[in-house]
């Protein structure tokens, strides 16, 4: 039970880090190598882990969102209202995203930022790591140790890994600096809104 809890809890730390943690599908395979805990239990418990930890970073960006000014809150406002009238092609896009093992952190962050409903996005995110941790940790199992930790430290020292995470930082910034309600033309937009 202390290995599972001290799992859980490395995963959710991880998934709480706002930008440049490491990804979580290297530590789901090398507990899945070295622990020999039942496959099954790992994936769920790294899945909710994760889940619960992007969750709460959404929830932590929706506070910073309401320190943000009037304008930029009613901008992140109408972004909200554009993803929500296109739900389909979001939740397919969402869906994709999920199963890939692209960081996440700023996508939460965002949906944070334009207090997007993240009840919904969180499940769907849990359902897609399901899927991508149990490759990953079935993977694992079949690999050396030294091809999975070299694949740990090439993803924490990667230049490309840590350019996509300088990107997906920029445009979180450029979310919140768009004037989405000029370019979007919706004027129902109001900030403080959804849940």
């Amino acid at each position: 039970m202390t290995m599972y809890l001290l799992f859980f809890l490395l995963v959710l730390g991880i998934n709480l880090m706002p930008a440049f943690g490491p990804p979580t599908w290297t530590i789901i395979a090398l507990y899945a190598l070295h622990s020999g805990l039942p496959l099954v239990a790992l994936v769920l418990t790294g899945a909710a882990a994760a889940a619960l930890g992007r969750l709460l970073l959404a929830l932590g960006f929706r506070l910073i969102g309401r320190r943000l000014s009037y304008k930029r809150q009613r901008n992140l406002a109408a972004a909200r209202v554009m993803l929500e009238r296109r739900r389909s092609r979001v939740g397919m896009g969402l869906a994709l995203f999920a199963l890939s093992p692209v960081p996440s952190a700023q996508l939460f962050e965002a949906a944070g930022l334009m207090r997007v409903r993240l009840l919904g996005f969180t499940i769907a995110f849990f359902l897609g790591r399901l899927v991508s941790y149990a490759l990953y940790a079935s993977g694992a199992r079949s690999l050396r140790q030294s091809s999975i930790g070299q694949a740990f430290e090439d993803a924490l020292t990667s230049p490309m890994g840590l350019l996509v995470q300088a990107i997906a930082i920029a445009l979180l910034i450029l979310l919140a600096r768009v004037d989405w309600v000029s370019r979007l033309g919706i004027r129902d937009a109001a900030p403080g809104t959804n849940s």
